[in-house]
Protein backbone atom coordinates (compact mmCIF):
# COMPACT_ATOMS: atom_id res chain seq x y z
CA UNK A 1 0.00 0.00 0.00
CA UNK A 2 1.52 3.55 -1.33
CA UNK A 3 1.50 6.33 1.57
CA UNK A 4 -1.23 7.99 -0.58
CA UNK A 5 -3.67 5.13 -0.04
CA UNK A 6 -2.53 4.51 3.53
CA UNK A 7 -3.67 8.08 4.11
CA UNK A 8 -6.70 7.76 2.46
CA UNK A 9 -7.77 4.31 4.29
CA UNK A 10 -7.82 6.12 7.58
CA UNK A 11 -9.03 9.62 6.68
CA UNK A 12 -12.61 9.98 8.47
CA UNK A 13 -15.39 10.34 6.55
CA UNK A 14 -16.88 14.42 5.47
CA UNK A 15 -20.02 15.56 7.51
CA UNK A 16 -22.31 18.10 6.81
CA UNK A 17 -25.83 19.40 7.92
CA UNK A 18 -27.50 22.81 9.15
CA UNK A 19 -27.79 23.18 12.74
CA UNK A 20 -30.77 25.94 13.80
CA UNK A 21 -30.61 28.30 16.47
CA UNK A 22 -33.72 28.84 18.23
CA UNK A 23 -34.72 31.38 20.99
CA UNK A 24 -36.07 34.66 22.38
CA UNK A 25 -35.17 37.86 20.80
CA UNK A 26 -31.67 39.08 22.51
CA UNK A 27 -30.87 35.37 23.77
CA UNK A 28 -27.59 35.83 22.01
CA UNK A 29 -28.52 33.89 18.41
CA UNK A 30 -27.08 36.22 16.59
CA UNK A 31 -23.78 36.83 18.53
CA UNK A 32 -23.26 32.94 18.72
CA UNK A 33 -23.34 32.48 15.08
CA UNK A 34 -20.63 35.15 14.09
CA UNK A 35 -18.32 33.59 16.87
CA UNK A 36 -18.60 29.81 15.57
CA UNK A 37 -18.31 31.02 11.80
CA UNK A 38 -15.40 33.62 13.10
CA UNK A 39 -16.60 36.34 11.46
CA UNK A 40 -19.88 38.55 11.08
CA UNK A 41 -22.48 37.16 9.10
CA UNK A 42 -25.98 37.98 11.41
CA UNK A 43 -26.16 41.20 12.56
CA UNK A 44 -26.25 42.18 16.50
CA UNK A 45 -27.79 44.77 17.66
CA UNK A 46 -29.51 46.24 21.15
CA UNK A 47 -32.75 46.31 19.74
CA UNK A 48 -34.77 43.34 19.49
CA UNK A 49 -36.03 40.79 16.50
CA UNK A 50 -33.85 42.89 14.50
CA UNK A 51 -33.32 39.12 12.75
CA UNK A 52 -35.85 38.35 10.15
CA UNK A 53 -34.85 36.08 7.99
CA UNK A 54 -32.82 33.13 7.85
CA UNK A 55 -29.52 33.74 8.05
CA UNK A 56 -26.91 30.97 7.06
CA UNK A 57 -22.93 31.35 8.59
CA UNK A 58 -20.89 28.20 7.39
CA UNK A 59 -17.82 27.14 9.18
CA UNK A 60 -15.64 23.95 9.19
CA UNK A 61 -14.66 21.96 12.13
CA UNK A 62 -12.97 19.15 11.55
CA UNK A 63 -14.05 17.16 8.68
CA UNK A 64 -17.83 18.85 8.99
CA UNK A 65 -19.39 21.65 7.42
CA UNK A 66 -21.21 23.21 9.80
CA UNK A 67 -24.30 25.45 8.24
CA UNK A 68 -25.33 27.45 11.26
CA UNK A 69 -29.13 28.97 10.36
CA UNK A 70 -29.60 32.18 12.68
CA UNK A 71 -33.73 32.35 12.70
CA UNK A 72 -35.34 35.34 14.21
CA UNK A 73 -36.67 35.63 17.60
CA UNK A 74 -39.54 33.63 19.02
CA UNK A 75 -41.77 36.30 20.73
CA UNK A 76 -45.51 36.92 21.49
CA UNK A 77 -46.57 38.12 17.25
CA UNK A 78 -48.93 40.94 17.05
CA UNK A 79 -48.58 42.17 13.59
CA UNK A 80 -47.95 40.40 10.17
CA UNK A 81 -44.09 41.14 10.54
CA UNK A 82 -44.00 39.33 13.69
CA UNK A 83 -45.78 36.35 12.72
CA UNK A 84 -43.98 35.99 9.26
CA UNK A 85 -40.19 35.80 11.49
CA UNK A 86 -42.14 33.47 14.01
CA UNK A 87 -43.32 31.34 11.49
CA UNK A 88 -39.88 31.47 9.90
CA UNK A 89 -38.22 30.35 12.78
CA UNK A 90 -39.76 27.54 13.62
CA UNK A 91 -39.53 26.37 10.35
CA UNK A 92 -35.91 26.64 10.16
CA UNK A 93 -36.02 24.56 13.00
CA UNK A 94 -37.86 21.99 11.95
CA UNK A 95 -36.12 21.58 8.60
CA UNK A 96 -32.52 21.35 10.61
CA UNK A 97 -30.08 18.21 11.15
CA UNK A 98 -30.17 20.06 15.24
CA UNK A 99 -31.74 22.43 17.00
CA UNK A 100 -29.47 24.45 19.16
CA UNK A 101 -32.00 26.17 21.70
CA UNK A 102 -30.51 28.79 23.00
CA UNK A 103 -32.01 30.88 26.24
CA UNK A 104 -30.47 33.92 28.02
CA UNK A 105 -28.94 32.24 31.46
CA UNK A 106 -29.27 35.55 33.07
CA UNK A 107 -33.10 36.52 32.72
CA UNK A 108 -33.83 32.62 33.42
CA UNK A 109 -37.15 31.40 32.12
CA UNK A 110 -39.21 34.67 30.63
CA UNK A 111 -42.57 34.33 28.93
CA UNK A 112 -40.67 34.33 25.27
CA UNK A 113 -38.91 30.69 26.96
CA UNK A 114 -41.62 29.35 28.17
CA UNK A 115 -43.51 29.55 25.00
CA UNK A 116 -40.00 28.09 23.69
CA UNK A 117 -40.20 24.80 26.00
CA UNK A 118 -43.91 24.74 26.06
CA UNK A 119 -43.31 23.96 22.08
CA UNK A 120 -40.29 21.62 22.02
CA UNK A 121 -42.50 18.86 24.46
CA UNK A 122 -45.65 19.45 22.10
CA UNK A 123 -43.26 18.67 19.35
CA UNK A 124 -40.96 16.10 20.28
CA UNK A 125 -38.14 17.70 18.97
CA UNK A 126 -35.15 16.61 21.12
CA UNK A 127 -32.86 20.26 20.91
CA UNK A 128 -29.42 20.67 22.16
CA UNK A 129 -29.67 23.28 25.33
CA UNK A 130 -27.27 26.17 24.92
CA UNK A 131 -27.28 28.31 28.33
CA UNK A 132 -25.70 31.46 26.79
CA UNK A 133 -24.13 34.41 29.29
CA UNK A 134 -23.24 32.03 32.26
CA UNK A 135 -20.48 33.79 33.46
CA UNK A 136 -23.36 36.62 34.51
CA UNK A 137 -25.19 34.57 36.74
CA UNK A 138 -23.95 32.34 39.97
CA UNK A 139 -22.86 28.90 39.72
CA UNK A 140 -25.98 27.50 42.16
CA UNK A 141 -28.39 29.94 40.09
CA UNK A 142 -27.30 28.18 37.09
CA UNK A 143 -27.37 25.00 37.89
CA UNK A 144 -30.89 25.75 39.49
CA UNK A 145 -32.12 26.74 36.23
CA UNK A 146 -30.43 24.05 34.41
CA UNK A 147 -32.39 21.99 36.44
CA UNK A 148 -36.07 23.32 35.69
CA UNK A 149 -35.92 23.90 32.16
CA UNK A 150 -34.65 20.07 31.68
CA UNK A 151 -37.77 19.23 33.47
CA UNK A 152 -39.39 20.85 31.16
CA UNK A 153 -38.52 19.27 28.25
CA UNK A 154 -36.16 17.01 27.25
CA UNK A 155 -32.79 17.71 25.55
CA UNK A 156 -30.03 15.84 23.30
CA UNK A 157 -27.18 17.73 25.13
CA UNK A 158 -26.58 21.01 27.13
CA UNK A 159 -23.89 23.14 27.10
CA UNK A 160 -23.14 26.23 29.28
CA UNK A 161 -21.76 29.06 27.04
CA UNK A 162 -20.65 32.83 26.65
CA UNK A 163 -21.50 33.77 23.14
CA UNK A 164 -19.42 36.91 23.63
CA UNK A 165 -16.39 35.19 24.85
CA UNK A 166 -16.28 32.35 23.13
CA UNK A 167 -16.39 29.98 26.51
CA UNK A 168 -17.81 26.88 26.00
CA UNK A 169 -18.03 27.03 22.59
CA UNK A 170 -14.83 24.83 21.57
CA UNK A 171 -16.72 21.60 23.20
CA UNK A 172 -19.96 22.51 21.47
CA UNK A 173 -18.06 22.90 17.72
CA UNK A 174 -16.59 19.08 19.01
CA UNK A 175 -20.10 17.79 19.62
CA UNK A 176 -22.08 19.41 16.53
CA UNK A 177 -18.97 18.16 13.78
CA UNK A 178 -19.46 14.70 15.20
CA UNK A 179 -22.89 14.49 15.59
CA UNK A 180 -23.73 15.99 12.05
CA UNK A 181 -24.53 12.96 9.07
CA UNK A 182 -21.96 11.98 7.01
CA UNK A 183 -22.25 13.32 3.25
CA UNK A 184 -20.54 16.04 1.36
CA UNK A 185 -20.47 18.89 2.06
CA UNK A 186 -23.06 22.08 0.86
CA UNK A 187 -20.63 24.71 0.25
CA UNK A 188 -17.01 25.58 -1.25
CA UNK A 189 -14.86 25.55 1.50
CA UNK A 190 -13.77 29.16 1.79
CA UNK A 191 -17.68 30.29 1.93
CA UNK A 192 -19.02 31.68 4.84
CA UNK A 193 -22.72 32.48 4.10
CA UNK A 194 -25.25 32.23 1.60
CA UNK A 195 -26.51 35.67 1.47
CA UNK A 196 -25.62 37.35 -1.74
CA UNK A 197 -23.50 39.56 -1.38
CA UNK A 198 -26.36 42.37 -2.01
CA UNK A 199 -28.49 41.10 0.80
CA UNK A 200 -25.66 41.10 3.61
CA UNK A 201 -24.65 44.29 2.27
CA UNK A 202 -28.47 45.67 2.97
CA UNK A 203 -28.51 44.07 6.01
CA UNK A 204 -25.06 45.90 7.30
CA UNK A 205 -26.60 49.07 6.57
CA UNK A 206 -29.46 48.00 8.59
CA UNK A 207 -27.22 46.82 11.50
CA UNK A 208 -25.72 50.63 11.50
CA UNK A 209 -29.13 52.54 10.87
CA UNK A 210 -30.53 50.28 14.49
CA UNK A 211 -27.13 51.00 16.43
CA UNK A 212 -27.63 54.90 15.57
CA UNK A 213 -31.33 54.95 15.91
CA UNK A 214 -32.55 52.59 18.60
CA UNK A 215 -34.36 54.98 20.34
CA UNK A 216 -36.21 56.68 17.98
CA UNK A 217 -36.92 54.42 14.94
CA UNK A 218 -39.61 51.94 15.32
CA UNK A 219 -38.96 48.75 13.61
CA UNK A 220 -41.02 49.96 10.49
CA UNK A 221 -37.61 50.63 8.18
CA UNK A 222 -35.94 48.85 5.34
CA UNK A 223 -32.78 48.53 3.20
CA UNK A 224 -31.99 47.70 -0.24
CA UNK A 225 -29.62 47.07 -2.39
CA UNK A 226 -30.76 49.06 -5.58
CA UNK A 227 -27.72 49.00 -7.22
CA UNK A 228 -24.04 47.06 -6.96
CA UNK A 229 -22.23 47.87 -10.07
CA UNK A 230 -18.80 47.30 -10.62
CA UNK A 231 -16.53 49.85 -11.91
CA UNK A 232 -13.65 49.61 -14.92
CA UNK A 233 -10.89 50.49 -12.05
CA UNK A 234 -12.61 47.27 -10.18
CA UNK A 235 -13.98 49.56 -7.07
CA UNK A 236 -17.89 48.94 -7.05
CA UNK A 237 -20.88 51.91 -6.82
CA UNK A 238 -23.64 50.75 -4.52
CA UNK A 239 -26.35 52.68 -4.27
CA UNK A 240 -29.23 51.40 -1.35
CA UNK A 241 -32.59 53.05 -0.27
CA UNK A 242 -33.47 53.29 3.58
CA UNK A 243 -37.64 52.62 3.38
CA UNK A 244 -39.52 54.13 6.31
CA UNK A 245 -43.28 54.49 6.73
CA UNK A 246 -43.58 58.39 7.63
CA UNK A 247 -42.16 61.98 6.97
CA UNK A 248 -41.24 61.66 10.39
CA UNK A 249 -38.98 58.71 10.82
CA UNK A 250 -37.08 59.71 7.10
CA UNK A 251 -35.98 63.29 8.76
CA UNK A 252 -34.90 60.99 11.81
CA UNK A 253 -32.64 58.67 9.34
CA UNK A 254 -31.38 62.33 7.81
CA UNK A 255 -30.72 64.11 10.76
CA UNK A 256 -29.38 67.36 11.05
CA UNK A 257 -28.21 68.60 8.04
CA UNK A 258 -27.49 65.05 7.05
CA UNK A 259 -25.25 64.03 9.76
CA UNK A 260 -26.85 60.68 10.49
CA UNK A 261 -27.43 58.91 7.57
CA UNK A 262 -23.91 60.28 6.72
CA UNK A 263 -22.56 58.48 10.07
CA UNK A 264 -24.88 55.53 9.08
CA UNK A 265 -23.00 55.30 5.70
CA UNK A 266 -19.53 55.77 7.08
CA UNK A 267 -20.31 52.63 9.79
CA UNK A 268 -21.79 50.64 6.88
CA UNK A 269 -19.41 51.28 3.75
CA UNK A 270 -16.31 50.08 6.19
CA UNK A 271 -17.77 46.91 7.23
CA UNK A 272 -19.32 46.43 3.42
CA UNK A 273 -15.92 46.37 2.12
CA UNK A 274 -14.86 43.95 4.18
CA UNK A 275 -17.21 41.86 3.14
CA UNK A 276 -17.05 42.52 -0.58
CA UNK A 277 -13.38 42.45 -0.91
CA UNK A 278 -13.20 45.35 -2.85
CA UNK A 279 -13.60 49.50 -2.31
CA UNK A 280 -16.95 50.47 -2.34
CA UNK A 281 -18.68 53.88 -2.88
CA UNK A 282 -22.08 53.79 -0.92
CA UNK A 283 -24.73 56.23 -1.86
CA UNK A 284 -27.88 56.00 0.81
CA UNK A 285 -31.03 57.39 0.08
CA UNK A 286 -34.12 57.44 2.20
CA UNK A 287 -37.50 57.41 1.13
CA UNK A 288 -40.72 57.21 2.67
CA UNK A 289 -43.08 53.92 1.34
CA UNK A 290 -46.51 53.75 3.65
CA UNK A 291 -47.68 50.63 5.00
CA UNK A 292 -44.22 48.92 3.84
CA UNK A 293 -45.45 45.95 6.39
CA UNK A 294 -48.24 44.61 4.60
CA UNK A 295 -45.96 44.55 1.33
CA UNK A 296 -45.69 41.37 0.01
CA UNK A 297 -42.87 41.74 -2.17
CA UNK A 298 -40.62 43.43 0.88
CA UNK A 299 -41.58 40.14 2.57
CA UNK A 300 -40.37 37.94 -0.63
CA UNK A 301 -37.16 39.91 -0.58
CA UNK A 302 -36.69 38.91 3.04
CA UNK A 303 -37.57 34.78 2.86
CA UNK A 304 -40.41 35.42 4.97
CA UNK A 305 -43.65 33.75 4.42
CA UNK A 306 -46.10 36.94 3.84
CA UNK A 307 -49.31 34.74 4.42
CA UNK A 308 -51.14 35.15 7.86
Amino acid sequence: MTADAAEGAVQAPTRSGFVALLGAPNAGKSTLVNQLVGTKVSIVTHKVQTTRALVRGIAIHDRAQIVFVDTPGVFAPKRRLDRAMVRTAWSGAKDADIVLAIIDAERGITEEVDVILKRLEERKLKAVLLLNKVDKIKRDRLLGLTKEITERAEFAKVFMISALTGSGCADLMDYLAAALPEGPWYYPEDQISDLPLRQLAAEITREKLFLRLHQELPYASHVETELWETRPDGSARVEQTIYVERDSQKRIVIGHKGETIKAIGQAARKEIIEAAEQTVHLFLFVKVRENWGNDPERYREMGLDFSG
